[in-house]
């Protein structure tokens, strides 16, 4: 083994094909989301709420332990998981809009921060990119609220494309190193 892979703790060849690898996954799935946003959030939202049914399942569980301390909450979280598991799973259209009013209400939050920031700030920093990233979020926070359900799709559509173009670069990166390492 020669120095240079003894250096990058993992062999050259395995790091290219990695690379490769993750690059392909990314671009995969970027695909998928740009095509499909709308049955991304689907399955999305179904996995979520089968994960909060499973762990209503383990919450019953350690309720009916008599050495739990606090087996009435335990007990009160698993019901609140299995619902809210359930709702997810039998009402794909609320769940959408739920994750759109999400990401619109931390958007709003964020930009409001960075707005107060801005205007509250050191005389003597730069006010404008903390008013201008402020402005920005809060306005697009309140498209997403106006409209949650649609802003998901379009969002899904982006971080599909945004994706796409990680995947290909990491490809790209991937063949780079496998060239450099025939060259050495």
């Amino acid at each position: 083994m020669s120095d240079q892979n003894i250096q990058m703790g993992i062999p050259t060849k395995l790091a290219w094909q990695l690379q490769l690898l993750a690059g392909a996954i990314t671009l995969v799935l970027g695909v998928i989301l740009a095509s499909h946003p709308t049955t991304s959030i689907n399955v999305i939202a179904v996995i979520l709420g089968i994960v909060l049914i499973i762990g209503a399942i383990f919450h019953f569980v350690r309720m009916l332990d008599h050495e739990e301390q606090h087996r009435v909450w335990v007990g009160i979280a698993g019901l609140v998981e299995l619902v809210v598991g359930i709702v997810l799973i039998r009402h794909l259209g609320l769940t959408r809009a739920l994750i759109g009013l999400v990401i619109g209400i931390s958007w709003i939050i964020q930009g409001v921060v960075a707005l107060l920031a801005g205007v509250l700030g050191h005389p003597s920093r730069s006010r404008f990119w903390p008013i201008a990233f402020g402005l920005i979020s809060i306005l697009a926070g309140a498209i997403v609220v106006a409209v949650p359900e649609h802003s998901v799709s379009v969002l899904m559509t982006i971080f599909g494309i945004w994706f796409v173009i990680m995947g290909g670069l990491e490809i790209a990166l991937g063949l780079v190193v496998r060239s450099e390492s025939k060259k050495a």
